[in-house]
């Protein structure tokens, strides 16, 4: 029998289906015989101990220009559906919490992909400290003599915003860089959280590996690869994605995470690996399923509904 499946996500319109990871996941569940809901996260209403969201019914196409068809706009009470997929993009800010704090009030009766409480308790940036082993050198703070001492120790650092998401506001800097006040300052303007340093990971020129994990175990692998003259490798900064393989030290990382990712509920995750050291855990919205299946590895958005299938 078919489940009703509610997207929460960024308006369809705007996503480039040859990439996205929750157009994937909505093509396997329209596959399936699953209905599909599409409402953005600023449509959340709280209202007489229910939980509605304006949106549309959705079907989904896998042609690009020509990707889907929205039927007549309603209100939907979410604790109806069967599935929320809460696909929203980052940033993790205020807003982003308080959807997980509503979402929480109707799962797991209806079951919010990934757990929303443990989305909540696990920042891309904050919750790999669990797992610091695989970590390269890293410093977290709003200290200026940390920071600067950081950089003494290391030379090259890495500068980034506590809770940012695609590349942005990523910086590269060394230990004789007259910017390194001004990127400080900047920070400090924009952000109220504290800055993450980390050693800069020279090996990040052959690539920043993706790896996804379902339900705690490897699904597969993409290599993102930096533009010739930028730092970054995320996709949205340019990155370029490459097939590859699982190393024995990946296959630790990957082992030690599994079984506290399956314990949290988080379904749905990417991790992130450059040479020897994991730098993040994606469990917000992560990407590169489409990747993956191109270059001839697993179908994932499958692997996804077979785990979320054994939930309901």
């Amino acid at each position: 029998m078919g489940l009703s499946v509610a997207v929460q996500m960024d308006p369809i319109s705007s996503i480039d289906i040859t990439g996205d990871s929750t157009f994937a996941l909505m093509l396997e569940a329209q596959r399936r015989g699953h209905s599909l809901f599409h409402y953005h996260v600023n449509a959340l209403a709280w209202r007489d101990n229910s939980l509605f969201a304006a949106g549309e019914p959705v079907t989904v196409r896998d042609e690009k220009g020509n990707h889907f068809t929205l039927g007549e706009r309603r209100t939907t009470d979410l604790a109806k559906s069967d599935v929320i997929l809460m696909r929203q993009d980052p940033p993790f800010d205020m807003g982003y919490i308080t959807a997980t704090h509503l979402l929480e009030q109707i799962h797991p009766r209806t079951l919010v992909v990934n757990d929303p409480a443990e989305v909540r308790n696990a920042p891309e940036k904050l919750f790999i400290l669990r797992f610091a082993e695989f970590m390269p050198p890293t410093l977290i703070t709003r200290d200026w003599n940390e920071l600067n001492a950081f950089r003494r120790a290391h030379g090259d650092v890495i500068l980034k915003p506590l809770y940012g998401n695609g590349g942005a506001g990523i910086f590269k800097t060394h230990e004789g860089d007259q910017n390194f006040s001004s990127l400080l300052e900047m920070f400090g303007q924009l952000f109220k959280e504290p800055i993450i340093a980390q050693r800069y990971l020279p090996e990040v020129r052959k690539g920043d590996k993706r790896i996804i994990l379902v339900d705690g175990k490897v699904a597969g692998a993409i290599n993102r690869v930096p533009a010739e003259h930028d730092h970054r490798s995320n996709m949205h900064a340019g990155g370029q994605a490459v097939p590859t393989g699982i190393t024995k030290r990946e296959h630790e990382i990957c082992e030690a995470l599994g079984p506290e990712l399956k314990k949290r509920g988080l379904i749905f995750t990417g991790i992130d690996v450059i040479g020897d050291y994991m730098t993040e855990i994606n469990v917000t919205s992560p990407t590169g399923i489409r990747q993956v299946k191109r270059f001839g590895g697993a179908d994932i958005a499958s692997l996804i509904w077979d785990a979320i299938e054994a939930r309901r």
